[in-house]
């Protein structure tokens, strides 16, 4: 891929993020359409938008925002949604919205095809959450930055404390991404919460920032504009498959993993037309989808077809992850306060 093609292809990624918020600052009305926040990536997005307009002509209006950016939306719009249906993302924020009563209970007829992580969610949410994909936690690198700087490739949690990393990793933000969220979560049932904030503050000494969003990391080590991130494997996988030089790494100790959920939002203006779209997914062609652009999350529908490019998870050591506890919003409030006073604080 050359320098050029690089360059258009983030301008027409912005191009269509532009277009995608300006569909939803006017409220869908007609029966034909609704509005979907979407906290995966664009081409991702787009091209479910295109799929099921194709098969059932309801028109989709796609935004774009980071998991927590989407929960903060639909806490301030909760007595005037424009939003209809909230597609992926970490999920901790949904089962917090879900908790605070922002998300609509909706029962597919569907739920029966799917494993039982998704169906898991749906229960511990009480019938607002589902769950859709999976994806792991794990370290992805730039096999060439870390060959040029001489530096090693991280296997274990306890490798990225080096301070030959220093300035090299960057990861993103808990206040707006529920990757990093998800991050903290896994460490601290990992380590033990006390234990999670003295690996995490020194480890800050090593971070060159701190992103927006969860999918930011991995642009900037397929960029070379860092060396490692802590992010989701199916991230650096889809940089890989695009030609760049990035691996993923996951750590020898154990780590987390994500049932990312969907959605339909409390008060949706366009209820038939979000059910429809919620039932239209929770279908074996629809999750496959995913691949045709990259994307390679495990599907949770029994029935999908898995790409050998995804994890295997039967080789991943993961953490025995309790969604209900960290996807509480006393926890989650609180571990977030505890990291804005004790990592967010810190000098850099």
């Amino acid at each position: 891929m050359t320098a050029g093609r690089m360059c258009t292809a983030r301008l027409c990624r912005g191009l269509f993020v532009g277009a995608a918020l300006l569909s939803l600052a006017l409220p869908a009305r007609a029966a034909g359409t609704m509005n979907m926040m979407c906290a995966q990536s664009l081409e991702w997005c787009q091209a479910l938008a295109v799929a099921f307009e194709k098969e059932t002509g309801i028109k989709v209006g796609v935004g774009m925002k980071a998991t927590g950016e989407v929960l903060a939306q639909i806490r301030a719009e909760k007595d005037n949604p424009r939003l209809d249906l909230w597609f992926s993302g970490t999920t901790d924020p949904f089962l917090v919205a879900a908790e605070e009563g922002l998300l609509d209970t909706y029962e597919s007829p569907r739920m029966v095809d799917l494993h039982p992580y998704g169906r898991h969610l749906w229960e511990i949410s009480k019938g607002r959450v589902v769950g859709v994909s999976l994806a792991v936690i794990g370290f992805g690198y730039n096999t060439e930055l870390l060959r040029r700087k001489n530096l090693p490739v991280p296997k274990c949690w306890a490798d990225l404390l080096d301070p030959r990393y220093k300035g090299e990793i960057q990861l993103s933000h808990p206040q707006s991404s529920g990757t990093a969220y998800k991050v903290i979560a896994t460490l601290v049932q990992l380590m033990g919460e006390d234990k999670a904030f003295e690996y995490q503050r020194q480890l800050h000494g090593n971070v060159n920032s701190y992103a927006r969003s969860g999918s930011a990391p991995s642009r900037a080590v397929a960029m070379g504009e860092s060396a490692l991130n802590v992010t989701f494997a199916n991230g650096s996988m889809t940089e890989k498959v695009d030609g760049f030089p990035v691996e993923h790494a996951d750590p020898c100790e154990g780590t987390g993993y994500e049932i990312t959920g969907m959605s339909i939002v409390k008060g949706a203006r366009n209820l038939e037309a979000a059910r429809r779209f919620y039932d239209w997914y929770l279908t074996a062609p629809a999750m496959e989808i995913a691949t045709t652009v990259k994307q390679f999350h495990v599907p949770l529908h029994k029935g999908a077809r898995l790409d050998p490019r995804m994890p295997d998870l039967a080789t991943i050591k993961l953490v025995p992850y309790d969604f209900a506890t960290y996807g509480s919003s006393a926890v989650r409030q609180r571990l977030l306060d505890r990291w804005e006073r004790e990592i967010g604080a810190l000098p850099r």
